[in-house]
């Protein structure tokens, strides 16, 4: 890790949130729903697709999770209306996951039940590890009633994920793939990020073998590499996968995976709780703070 990467990783969760904000401008839509069409369109005026999302999570009140809800009913009925190649991702602790099980699947069915009448998708979001039974409960419960409609997100730098991968493949599978971002304790998740970029790896390929959608989430260009090799390897057409990235983050390596004909989503977020997501997206990938520093001097965010 570099010098600069170091300092990042290390002093970003005490930094104070207007100067995290300029670094955040350039892969944060902006506060409005408004803000984050009118990035959709310029990406897919670029040939990419967009997921978007409405920050915000772990919340304390159960009234907070009508907010989300609505807020996402709205994402769909915007991506509806301006005819947007976008779909949404969610998380289930803004739907009220911690404070009553029953209200976040609730609340969750009714939002891709809406996507499933527009013909569109939800991703249900990963988060720390507390949530990953109740998530794929979910996914599980959802992919039955709206086949298509649905998907889930696994991390590979979790122990147990080629054995919820195993247990999923009763039914259809619709996976992104991440490393993963929260800091779990070593019994949960691998903490050497060789072990991390092998598993992921060997999670892609098991995956594929499965005849999983997947949706390979990675700006690691070594990852990137492996990816293509695995998709020559098990003949995958283009519509059988898609590569995601983060808005902002290696225009130049989204470009190039655009140029060789893949697919690619860009995971558009938007909202007021842009500080927590911003300190912890800087903190796992310091990087970002060197395209952020590029874009303050005048590149374009799209």
């Amino acid at each position: 890790m570099s010098l600069f990467n170091l300092l990042v990783s290390k002093t970003i969760m005490h930094v104070p949130g207007p100067i995290v904000g300029l670094f955040a401008k350039g892969y944060i839509a902006g506060e409005r729903l408004s803000d984050a069409v009118a990035v959709v369109k310029g990406l897919n005026a670029k040939g990419m697709m967009a997921t978007i999302d409405i920050l915000g999570e772990f919340i304390k009140k159960k009234e907070e999770s009508a907010f989300f809800k609505d807020q996402c009913l709205d994402i769909l009925k915007a991506i509806d209306s301006e005819q947007l190649d976008a779909n949404l991702s969610l998380k289930p602790t803004q739907m009220g996951l911690e404070l009553d099980k029953d209200l976040a699947f609730k609340n969750i069915r009714e939002i891709v039940a809406l996507a499933a009448s527009y013909n569109n998708f939800v991703r249900i979001d990963m988060e720390d590890h507390p949530c990953t039974d109740d998530t794929l409960e979910f996914f599980r419960r959802l992919r039955e009633e709206f086949p298509g409609h649905v998907g889930v997100v696994l991390q590979s730098y979790l122990r147990r994920t080629p054995d919820d991968i195993d247990n999923l493949s009763d039914g259809p599978l619709n996976f992104r793939l991440c490393k993963g971002i929260y800091n779990e304790p070593r019994q949960i998740a691998y903490k050497d990020m060789a072990i991390i970029n092998r598993s992921f790896v060997c999670c892609l390929e098991q995956m594929f073998d499965k005849k999983a959608y997947v949706g390979i989430a990675t700006h690691d260009e070594k990852l990137v590499f492996e990816a293509e090799q695995l998709v020559r390897k098990y003949g995958l057409k283009r519509e059988d996968y898609e590569f995601q990235m983060l808005l902002g983050v290696d225009m130049e390596l989204r470009d190039l995976l655009v140029e060789r004909g893949h697919r690619l989503r860009i995971y558009v977020p938007y909202g007021k709780s842009w500080l927590p997501y911003s300190k912890r997206r800087l903190k796992e990938n310091p990087s970002i703070a060197k395209h952020a520093l590029k874009q303050m001097l005048g590149m374009k965010r799209f």
